[in-house]
């Protein structure tokens, strides 16, 4: 495939601050990376879109976690998309890249022609973060609700972290001439700093089944003036700023909040990438004994296992996997 040339700001997250509006944010723009992602498989278009929207996601929610921590976003549900998963790798050392990688579960027969979201049906939308060995993972859902994935995130923010917060997301098939038609994404993040831990009350909140909105955290009427004008600035966005090939995300914050005074810090490449080896899947069948393993042996006598992320195929003896073959 013959992708288009490569454009400094592509496949980088550029966080920002608004310091007149006490609002951070970032700004992200994916290309290499979902090909990267998408390739592996040959989803059906509402798939894709799905899959494209959560990778963007993942890569404007992932850019705040610290060297070699892991973020992970999920949902499960019970419609025709019965999973999506994304993994963000924090940088191995400073100015390393981060990697990301994703795949989604489906029933081909159940899939219809209404619109991406709705292929979900009910069902719960995660975030969770692995800080690395002997620490405690941390994980907070909130239900699938609001029409998008995005409206899902900004929930599970307002739920599980009381941090306002607005997503701004554009994906889709990019069609310059003469080059392969290829996936891009862009997107806005912006996220109200707290200066005190808000008070919400147990009265449920505005948004979706009592879901709690951006809104129902700002109690402070220059908080909310600060909140509402930052958003409606946002909601001026066009579809080429955030996903064309000429506007650099620094011109596209000046264009969008130039009265904010915006302030950027340095940007943080990503990659797509897979942590799956040879060692990870010995590791994950050394919890079965040698009849299991039994089960698993092809009629060649081979146990094979394919990476759902990557589609990289392991082909191992079975004599030497298994919690029997330890010692061997």
């Amino acid at each position: 495939m013959t992708l288009g040339s490569q454009i400094a700001w592509d496949d980088t997250v550029l966080p920002f601050q608004l310091d007149k509006s006490d609002i951070r944010g970032r700004v992200a723009r994916l290309d290499g990376v979902l090909h990267g992602i998408l390739k592996q498989h040959d989803y059906p278009p509402a798939v894709e879109a799905l899959v494209a929207e959560m990778a963007l996601l993942t890569a404007l929610v992932g850019q705040s976690v610290k060297l070699r921590w892991k973020l992970s976003l999920q949902v499960q549900t019970n419609g025709p998309v019965r999973m999506i998963a994304t993994d963000y790798y924090g940088p191995e050392a400073e100015g390393e890249p981060a990697r990301i990688r994703a795949y989604a579960s489906f029933d081909a027969d159940r899939l219809t022609d209404a619109p991406a979201f709705e292929q979900l049906g009910s069902g719960y939308f995660a975030i969770l973060m692995d800080q690395g060995q002997g620490m405690q993972p941390y994980q907070g859902i909130t239900p699938i609700a609001g029409g998008s994935l995005k409206a899902c995130a900004e929930a599970y923010f307002a739920q599980s972290e009381q941090l306002p917060t607005r997503f701004s997301l554009r994906f889709g098939k990019s069609t310059e001439p003469g080059v392969d038609e290829h996936w891009r994404a862009g997107g806005v993040m912006l996220q109200h700093m707290p200066k005190a831990s808000p008070h919400v009350t147990g009265e449920g909140g505005s948004g979706e089944d009592g879901l709690l909105h951006a809104q129902d955290l700002l109690t402070d009427e220059d908080e909310s003036e600060n909140w509402n004008r930052a958003n409606i600035l946002l909601s001026s966005v066009e579809d080429l700023e955030l996903i064309g090939p000429s506007v650099a995300p620094t011109e596209l914050l000046v264009r969008l909040f130039h009265e904010e005074a915006p302030r950027v810090y340095d940007a943080q490449s990503v990659r797509f990438g897979c942590s799956c080896s040879e060692d990870r899947v010995r590791q994950s069948l050394s919890i079965y004994s040698a009849k299991d393993i039994a089960t698993m042996t092809t009629d060649e006598g081979r146990v094979t296992a394919d990476c759902q992320f990557c589609g990289a195929q392991y082909d191992l003896d079975p004599a030497t996997v298994g919690f029997e073959a330890k010692g061997k």
